[in-house]
């Protein structure tokens, strides 16, 4: 009876990663890993890094979809937060992708205090996906608390993202 039990385990977790599997395979989630300059036009210039998570998962639009992720810069800044992107495929494949997000902010050991914990994340990228489905872009993107303390001064940053589908 153990033997039995054993087998219907493991047949039953197989066919649940098939299925899983064959699900995520058929999606376009994409894992974005990105690198760029932090404060990009003013003069607290930091490394950027971030990692995000785009399911293709649509939100009441077929092309408007989540997105949720980390940055994090060479001066100990910390952005934590998510959002909804566009991805307009303007030509074919060349994408455009405005995209709005909102989170927490840690300064870190960076001089740049932006005003607030909460802060906001606007950003443009513009994309090009190859034959493996993978991605690579260029997105300028403004940080800021949209005036939710009296000082609010914001920053750019410029990133280069390479989008992995899996």
């Amino acid at each position: 009876m153990k033997i039995s039990t054993k087998f219907l385990s493991i047949g039953l977790i197989s066919c649940s990663l098939i299925i899983t599997m064959t699900s995520i395979a058929k999606a376009k989630d994409y894992l974005s890993i990105s690198t760029g300059c932090y404060d990009v036009i003013d003069d607290e210039k930091a490394a950027d890094f971030r990692i995000e998570y785009r399911p293709d998962t649509p939100v009441l639009l077929d092309l408007l979809h989540p997105w949720a992720g980390i940055e994090l810069t060479s001066d100990g800044s910390v952005w934590g937060g998510g959002g909804l992107l566009y991805n307009w495929e303007f030509t074919p494949n060349w994408y455009i992708t405005p995209n709005f997000g909102a989170g927490v902010y840690m300064k870190g050991s960076s001089n740049l205090d932006l005003g607030h914990t909460i802060e906001f994340r606007s950003q443009l990228e513009i994309t090009h996906k190859f034959e493996s489905e993978q991605k690579l872009g260029i997105a300028f993107g403004h940080i800021s608390n949209a005036s939710l303390d009296n000082d609010n001064p914001g920053t750019e940053i410029l990133n280069i993202y390479w989008h992995i589908p899996y």
